[in-house]
């Protein structure tokens, strides 16, 4: 069975949540609550708009021009704050943790993530989920990213098991579902918020829990 990373395995909007707060209390003083919120909104907004390019100027520079502060981080600076930063903004779930390390009672488990690899690592062994995996793949490591199929081909390789074999569970129904099944691996589309499929593309099934994973298994 595998896993994507961010908002599967780990909550990334609340760790977006955080990120703002420590950006608030670093560059800006006596901020309306009513203006806080607006921020914050704006703030996330910028992140939404630049997800999946690792350049993190593109989502603070945006957002010191709408909401001048006190500190502005220097351009050249901001790339390493948000690498030092964010991933210490993830927490995990500890009954996520339980359900994965039951789950790999019975078969191989795996992370597949896109993204920068230093940053995915220090989340994975940040949260404790470093313990719980038999493989990690990180896009930039490899040098392929979801939906390229051949990330999914390389876990299944160094997890030895035939993709009718396998599960992929992740929240992006383009990415983690059309991809695996590019791979002729199972697609679970994990969607806690309930979206609605506006997409051509089936799940193999979809689930808004991590609990409701055991039935796959066991």
């Amino acid at each position: 069975m595998m896993f994507d990373l961010d908002d599967t395995l780990l909550n990334r909007d609340k760790a977006v949540d955080n990120l703002f707060f420590i950006i608030l209390e670093k560059c800006y003083e006596n901020v309306k609550p009513s203006v806080k919120y607006e921020m914050l909104q704006k703030f996330k907004e910028d992140d939404r708009k630049s997800y999946g390019n690792n350049n993190k100027i593109k989502v603070l520079e945006p957002f010191f021009d709408e909401y001048p502060p006190q500190y502005r981080l220097p351009r050249n600076s901001i790339q390493d704050f948000w690498n030092h930063h964010f991933p210490y903004c993830f927490s995990t779930d500890q009954n996520t943790i339980n359900i994965v390390n039951n789950i790999k009672k019975h078969v191989k488990v795996a992370i597949i993530t896109n993204g920068s690899t230093q940053r995915q690592k220090d989340k994975i062994t940040n949260t404790n989920l470093i313990s719980c995996f038999d493989t990690i793949i990180i896009s930039e490591e490899v040098g392929y990213s979801k939906p390229d199929k051949r990330i999914f081909d390389l876990a299944l390789n160094k997890l030895n098991v035939n993709p009718e074999a396998a599960l992929f569970i992740g929240d992006d129904i383009e990415k983690d579902i059309s991809g695996c099944q590019n791979a002729n691996i199972k697609g679970i589309w994990y969607n806690p918020h309930r979206i609605k499929n506006d997409t051509e593309i089936k799940p193999y099934a979809e689930i808004n829990s991590f609990d409701k994973l055991l039935n796959y298994v066991t």
